[in-house]
């Protein structure tokens, strides 16, 4: 079955679609039926089906004969160390902690924290919370005492699960004064801690809250999975919200593993025992839907990656990884891409390494320019998919399904065809479809597919205010973009993204395609300033390849030209910096809207998702260089 088969099928009949693709999920009670559309538009899936995602992602396995096979693979150049867990052992680490949880009485519907770095006990601390239908909730480890205090307040948990440290090239982060303070903040507080000590930096526990990791499971009777409704919550996980009040994006039981089975097998193209390696973080849900639990339910070898794509030790460390442990499907975000690229723009870094098991690249998170997809489809030899989701979908809105067509057109700028599920359009303001080609607003028509959230955490009203609202009977994405005439859709910004110059709606991210394509820009960032003439003007932030050492000047003018001669003298492009790196969130996201403020000389607040927050300096030293006004934090 080809793409265009599979998708019209799912348009013709969405309920047999759906209700196939649940057979490959273990059910100890089958759905009567996939979709429960009583509350539209809050619309629900196998809501009268149990099922149990621990058991779906682990023991199953294990049933099956496959226990000594690798579930698991810990790999921390940060730390030096390799770990590997086995599906058996897996199995044996998650029930006997979800018993020590269920000793001390959390039970099915209780949240907990948990307070993570990249370790193989964060997998076991989300898993064992699914085996006793505990709802979890990653917070990224190193966040912020009152921001992990704000989500400990939202979700009320029993408890907390963490670790004394997390580690960054040439540092160690201490989590557990960060999770003290937001314990004394919060007006919440857990019944107990359990620390996960790590040798790099043990922590101080606080008696009669805090156990340590394995002194608290000690003794304790190995759980057996519990049974969840297939539209109750696995987990909560907290996104940014324009308040400042993060949003708590819930994930339903058994949609989630629905989805992601078939997204295993149809759009990444792997299958039980081949290895699969997303180069994210637990605390994203990159690092929920593609670390731990998709791989872990179509059966692969799950790469757990603790370490940064340049710096640990050097720009080959992707290539090492792949190469050691026959990596067949990578994915991960452009801006690593984008940084490897600076460092080694020959890419003579790959030599050496046998890289023959890769069969495709996945590119997520953030636009991705075509030179960066064009340098790594020449140095890899493989395709290269960027696709486009979110935190609230939890899995791919549009793609190109490799494993469902090997053959299927990869169409460069674009973020591939909606995947099954999705029936994505582009709208104008009045919430009007607009003809191929056209800037417009991304929607999708309801009902979400299984899997995506069907509301936030205790916030009903704002869950329908933040997404149906704006356009009724559709989700608005957030995001702006086009189709073209055979669907391939192109994410060209957020909308708060598009510009409006002198009464033209331009695209930054179609600007930013084009300084991309300067031989000496590394990356790059355009953000809307205010102009007292036209409304809003263009402004770009340049990061140079490593070596460049040609006069700023010549490359600003360079790009000013660059962008007049590809999109005309409308775009009003005339003003560019060179800064030494942008700021980005941890996972990669370049803080485009922080930058605006900068320049327009705003006050703003420092996101807790920032990955250094002296960059933000930088770049206000940089701008000054231009007479605009400073900005106050």
């Amino acid at each position: 079955m080809g793409y265009r088969e599979a998708y019209e099928g799912w348009k013709a009949d969405p309920e047999a679609f759906w209700m196939e693709a649940a057979k490959a999920v273990e059910w100890s009670r089958p759905p009567s039926r996939a979709l429960f559309p009583e509350r539209a538009p809050l619309h629900e899936w196998f809501v009268d089906g149990e099922m149990n995602t621990c058991f779906n992602a682990v023991d199953r396995h294990v049933a099956a004969g496959r226990g000594d096979q690798a579930a698991i693979v810990h790999e921390s150049p940060i730390t030096g160390s390799s770990r590997t867990v086995t599906y058996a052992e897996l199995q044996d680490l998650t029930a006997r902690l979800a018993g020590a949880l269920a000793r001390r009485g959390v039970a099915k519907g209780d949240r907990v924290v948990i307070y993570m770095p990249m370790v193989a006990e964060a997998a076991v601390a989300m898993l064992a919370c699914a085996r006793i239908g505990a709802v979890h909730s990653v917070v990224f480890g190193g966040f912020a005492a009152n921001e992990l205090a704000v989500r400990i307040d939202d979700c009320k948990p029993k408890a907390v699960l963490a670790a004394s440290c997390g580690i960054e090239p040439g540092r160690v982060v201490d989590y557990k004064p960060l999770l003290d303070g937001a314990i004394d903040i919060a007006k919440h507080k857990p019944d107990f801690c359990v620390i996960f000590q790590r040798p790099e930096k043990p922590a101080a526990l606080v008696e009669g809250r805090d156990a340590e990791w394995f002194a608290f499971q000690e003794g304790a009777a190995p759980a057996a999975p519990v049974p969840v409704g297939g539209a109750e919550p696995l987990y909560v996980l907290y996104t940014s919200g324009t308040t400042g009040q993060p949003k708590g994006v819930v994930r339903p039981s058994g949609g989630h593993a629905v989805a992601l089975h078939w997204t295993m097998r149809n759009l990444y193209g792997v299958g039980a025992g081949d290895v699969f390696w997303a180069a994210s973080d637990v605390g994203w849900v990159v690092g929920h839907s593609y670390i731990v639990y998709g791989p872990l339910l179509a059966g692969c070898t799950s790469v757990l990656f603790e370490g940064k794509p340049v710096g640990t030790p050097d720009a080959a460390t992707f290539w090492r990884v792949i190469a050691k442990h026959k990596v067949k499907s990578f994915f991960t975000a452009p801006t690593a891409f984008r940084a490897i690229k600076r460092e080694d723009p020959a890419g003579a870094l790959v030599a050496g390494h046998d890289l023959s098991s890769l069969k495709a690249l996945y590119l997520a998170g953030e636009r991705s320019d075509t030179d960066t997809v064009n340098w790594a489809a020449r140095l890899l030899g493989v395709p290269v998919v960027d696709h486009w989701w979110q935190t609230e979908t939890g899995w791919a809105i549009t793609g190109v399904p490799l494993g469902l067509e090997p053959g299927c057109e990869i169409r460069l700028g674009t973020t591939g065809l909606a995947m099954p599920g999705y029936d994505v359009r582009i709208l104008d303001e009045g919430g009007h479809e607009v003809p191929p080609g056209t800037l417009g607003a991304v929607a999708v028509k309801l009902p979400l597919p299984p899997g995506t959230l069907p509301t936030l955490w205790n916030a009903e009203a704002r869950f329908v205010k933040s997404y149906l609202t704006t356009f009724p009977g559709w989700y608005e994405t957030g995001d702006a973009g086009m189709k073209d005439a055979e669907g391939y859709l192109q994410i060209m910004a957020r909308t708060d993204d598009v510009i409006n110059v002198a009464g033209h709606r331009l695209s930054t991210g179609a600007m930013e395609e084009v300084l991309s394509d300067h031989p000496d820009i590394a990356e790059c960032a355009v953000v809307g300033i205010a102009d007292e003439l036209k409304g809003q003007a263009p402004l770009g932030f340049l990061c140079l390849n490593k070596g460049c050492n040609r006069p700023h000047g010549e490359i600003t003018s360079e790009a000013v030209k660059l962008v007049r001669d590809r999109i005309g003298p409308v775009a009003a492009f005339r003003l560019a910096v060179v800064v030494d790196r942008l700021p980005k969130t941890r996972s990669g996201k370049i803080l485009r809207g922080i930058m605006a403020k900068i320049a327009d000389g705003e006050s703003f607040r420092q996101p807790a998702t920032i990955d250094d927050p002296a960059i933000l300096d930088e770049i206000a030293a940089a701008l000054a260089g231009l007479g605009l006004p400073p900005a106050r934090r």
